[in-house]
């Protein structure tokens, strides 16, 4: 039902602009007719891709440190950190960021606001996520797995590397999926720390402009085509994630035949 709404609200832009036309646009002016949303997508799939390539190895490894090597005594905290972490409105980060994040970016590379800005706010939103699922999926481990690497005289790190990773890569992968999702549709703190240029960046430091963020700004005001090409946007965020899911479930099965 969602993704139908999401046609039928796009077929008005769809039908007038024309599907080409949201890629090959000189850039995202709809006043003066202009569509492209390219640069949008451009800033989202890179401060996705670089959340993601951050938070993952620092989440699954915060639980290989809670289930391995952290004393007990620090466990249960460090656990609840993480928890906390979850928990916390997306606002709350963007206000951070904006307040702490951007100024301190600022002085290293003007403007402050940019996609290095969104790409640490959303490491440090998703990575509950995936530390959590890391932290369920070694939690489950059959004991038998690890007494039998005790037996053969493997080191911890050894243990982890050869018995626990491979036992747990389908809660791992999951995890992966779900700190993806969020990344690809966060709105909030995106849109109060990375500038809102609409622009393709071509370094770290450049003001970008997400598909979620466009959506929030401007569906407010939007009327007619420009409305219709709002709901356009969400179609392309639909779709991201259609093809996440897919392409989890191809992996997925390719791993089990294998």
């Amino acid at each position: 039902m969602i993704a139908m709404f999401l046609v039928i609200e796009s077929l008005p832009a769809l039908g007038h602009v024309g599907l080409v036309r949201f890629f090959t646009d000189l850039s995202w002016h709809p006043a003066e007719g202009l569509y492209n949303l390219t640069p949008m997508l451009w800033g989202t799939l890179c401060a996705m891709a670089g959340s993601v390539l951050v938070a993952t190895p620092l989440g699954v490894l915060s639980a290989v440190f809670c289930h391995y090597y952290a004393p007990p005594v620090l466990v249960r905290p460090y656990r609840r950190i993480i928890e906390l972490l979850a928990g916390i409105p997306s606002v709350v980060y963007g206000f951070w960021g904006l307040v702490v994040l951007v100024p301190l970016l600022g002085k290293i590379q003007p403007p402050g606001p940019s996609l290095l800005a969104g790409i640490v706010i959303l490491t440090i939103m998703i990575l509950p996520t995936i530390a959590l699922m890391a932290d369920a999926s070694l939690a489950n481990i059959p004991r038998e797995y690890l007494r039998g690497a005790a037996a053969l005289g493997l080191s911890r790190w050894a243990t982890v590397r050869g018995v626990v990773f491979p036992a747990a890569k389908s809660g791992l992968f999951t995890g992966v999926i779900l700190e993806t999702g969020r990344a690809i549709g966060e709105t909030m703190a995106i849109l109060m720390v990375c500038g809102n240029v609409v622009q393709t960046p071509t370094s770290l430091f450049d003001p970008i402009r997400t598909l979620t963020a466009n959506i929030a700004l401007e569906m407010a005001y939007a009327l007619g085509d420009h409305r219709s090409a709002l709901f356009v946007s969400g179609l392309v965020l639909m779709l991201l994630i259609v093809a996440l899911v897919a392409t989890a479930e191809v992996i997925s099965k390719g791993r089990i035949y294998a």
